[in-house]
């Protein structure tokens, strides 16, 4: 395969590209310091995927790594509450050195801190890729970590991996890259074998994937390979590509775009067409919106539907769950995720956006369903 044409190809398509950054890379083990010289190079290449017109979302490790050695614990042996605390000094010192990175290019570092309620909860869920959208849109680069300083062994992730897919779910992204201290998946520890072979492509996850991962290499890291696979899996599914590639070049993004090696996985759809399916035929409906002709014109030409257009809401259901969208003669148009609970939905029915405010008190989404959470069933016409 020439990766070379194939990297370059992918990268120029995908629009939003999540980057997984593992502790080995960003923190010196022996040192216990930032590594500031490859941090750099780093944020290099996030600049250069800006001016391309591309979205990132970085998933940084680090802050435990970073902390605890300031506290004088040893990491191998270090209880829940210890690696919490190092979380507390590291995350900071992180976030600082990101912000004074990108900065110096003119981008704007935020840290989101999450954990895995935020994304089991619907409204956490909603918030917080409500969140990473708004400052996605604002060309501001979010720095994601776990928030280790709250979160207990029974809502943890415990591993950035999974949360980097998930962040990648949340924000509909078409690219994720989980730079790694190995350039993909191999047949068996590369590490451990000299006959061991490189996987390009991975178009279906099977058992025999499962079989080849190995564990954790440095003393910092919570996962191996089995926790990439299971990003791949959670990718996959929400039609997002997946790349596995060592980490370890100066420029690493600029590295693959030119064809260093790694490990593709590859969806066979993409991020919207996914969101909608699920939308449609996954989710069940908590209760039911009525549209006007007008409105359901607008929804079959792909637009939003606003409270405008709307005549009737039934149903007892909360921001973010799923509602059945009728027409007037009662046919079901489709399904979407709804911005408001029931009971404010009633009360703004009919009305123009830039009146919601009047109603509520605040100033909510101007749409009732955003398009991006709708799937049309069919046009009503049978």
């Amino acid at each position: 395969m020439n990766f070379s044409k194939v990297n370059s190809e992918r990268f120029s398509q995908a629009q939003r590209i999540v980057l997984k950054i593992g502790s080995a890379l960003v923190i010196n083990e022996d040192t216990g310091a930032i590594k500031r010289q490859w941090l750099e190079a780093l944020c290099a290449d996030i600049s250069s995927l800006h001016k391309q017109g591309k979205k990132v979302v970085l998933v940084s490790s680090g802050a435990i790594a970073l902390g605890i050695r300031q506290l004088g614990i040893n990491p191998v042996r270090a209880r829940l509450e210890e690696s919490q605390a190092a979380a507390a000094i590291g995350q900071i010192q992180l976030a600082h050195a990101y912000q004074e990175i990108l900065g110096a290019y003119g981008i704007a570092a935020a840290q989101i801190l999450l954990t895995l309620d935020d994304s089991e909860s619907r409204k956490r869920y909603l918030n917080a890729a409500s969140t990473l959208s708004t400052l996605l849109n604002n060309n501001s680069v979010p720095v994601v970590n776990e928030n280790d300083t709250v979160a207990t062994q029974e809502i943890r992730y415990g591993d950035n991996d999974r949360l980097a897919a998930r962040v990648a779910q949340m924000v509909s992204a078409d690219c994720l890259v989980l730079l790694s201290d190995v350039d993909g998946l191999y047949t068996t520890d590369p590490a451990l074998s000299s006959d061991s072979d490189h996987i390009a492509e991975v178009n279906e996850l099977t058992d025999e994937h499962l079989e080849m991962a190995g564990g954790p290499r440095s003393r910092h890291a919570c996962g191996g390979m089995h926790t990439k696979l299971d990003a791949a899996r959670i990718a996959m599914s929400a039609g997002c590509q997946m790349l596995i590639t060592s980490g370890h070049l100066e420029h690493p993004i600029k590295a693959c775009q030119e064809g260093a090696r790694g490990t593709w996985f590859l969806p066979n759809t993409n991020p919207q067409a996914s969101r909608k399916q699920w939308i449609a035929g996954t989710l069940k409906p908590k209760g039911s919106v009525t549209v006007d002709d007008g409105a359901k014109a607008a929804l079959i030409e792909g637009k939003s539907l606003l409270p405008a257009g709307v005549t009737e809401v039934s149903g007892d259901f909360e921001r973010g769950d799923a509602v059945s969208i009728k027409d007037k003669i009662g046919n079901e148009l489709g399904r979407g995720l709804i911005a408001y609970p029931s009971n404010e939905a009633l009360s703004i029915v009919g009305l123009h956006s830039d009146e919601i405010i009047n109603n509520l008190g605040y100033r909510g989404r101007d749409e009732l369903i955003h398009r991006d959470d709708l799937a049309l069933i069919n046009d009503g016409s049978e």
